[in-house]
């Protein structure tokens, strides 16, 4: 990724850029005249001096770390899917398939995303071990469970997005598109869940949102991705003892409204459990 291409990603999600930078164009154009290069090396600081001269402030010290945290996240859910959508006959074909693979490509698309932002910061590619050590000894053989353990991640990458959207209100940039992203694995984990409600049984019961505190139906295995979503309590109000529809809210309906972030330790915990170095 050169320059360029940076300039050209930050105006799409920050119009104003340009404006920002305007006293700096003549100088941003000259460098491409004269056909001067920005190594890999020394990009970041290129562009963390360009975001310092826009918007006057320094990048925080911990967003490096956060995306990191974050690509780990990515590199994990596109390797999962890229995996699934190659075992022969684990996803059934027509739109089940065509799902799979769109929701691969969507977290291949964040790890390209994330690398081109970090560089020669970006962390290493870990390897996985999808059976968590044999707790999910069939997940690439029986496609319920593939199912049940994609709807886990997708759990965990939305609340994980959430719980660092406070470490990086200091960067704009950043900031905007960690919540593209996060709603984007909003949108992936409602349609696992519908997936997995389509095949009946022991899933029935699933709905597009979380109910309490896991409503997985895969187990105690997963029980810390969704620690904490039973809580009814937010910003110091009970919110079943405010009136509802028909009385007060149930405790249902309190848990359901409102989703709840998780700590990077808690997530990469939960990581860990699939993580082999």
């Amino acid at each position: 990724m050169n320059l360029q291409n940076i300039l050209e990603s930050i105006s799409h999600v920050d119009p104003e850029f340009n404006e920002r930078i305007s006293p700096r164009r003549q100088a941003i154009r000259n460098m491409f005249n004269v056909g001067q290069k920005v190594t890999m090396a020394a990009l970041p600081l290129a562009v963390s001096a360009l975001f310092n001269k826009a918007y006057g402030q320094s990048a925080p010290t911990d967003v490096i770390g956060v995306l990191n945290y974050a690509l780990t996240l990515e590199f994990l859910e596109a390797e999962y899917y890229t995996l699934g959508a190659q075992q022969s006959g684990l996803v059934p074909s027509g739109k089940p398939l065509q799902a799979i693979e769109t929701i691969r490509d969507h977290e291949v698309a964040h790890v390209k995303f994330l690398q081109g932002v970090l560089q020669d910061k970006a962390v290493s590619k870990p390897t996985f071990d999808f059976t968590a050590g044999g707790a999910f000894a069939d997940v690439f053989s029986n496609y319920d469970t593939f199912l049940a353990l994609a709807q886990a991640f997708e759990d965990t990458g939305v609340r994980a997005y959430k719980g660092q959207a406070g470490l990086l209100k200091g960067n704009q940039i950043v900031l905007t598109a960690a919540l593209q992203i996060h709603s984007v694995e909003a949108r992936h984990a409602a349609h696992i869940r519908s997936m997995r409600t389509a095949r009946g049984g022991a899933a029935s019961g699933q709905k597009p949102w979380i109910t309490g505190a896991n409503d997985s139906g895969i187990g105690a295995a997963v029980d810390p991705v969704y620690a904490g979503e039973d809580n009814k309590i937010q910003a110091g109000a009970d919110i079943t003892t405010l009136d509802g529809v028909s009385g007060k809210v149930s405790t249902n309906i309190a848990t359901q409204s409102f989703d709840e972030p998780l700590t990077a330790p808690a997530v990469l915990d939960i990581a860990k459990l699939f993580i082999k170095a």
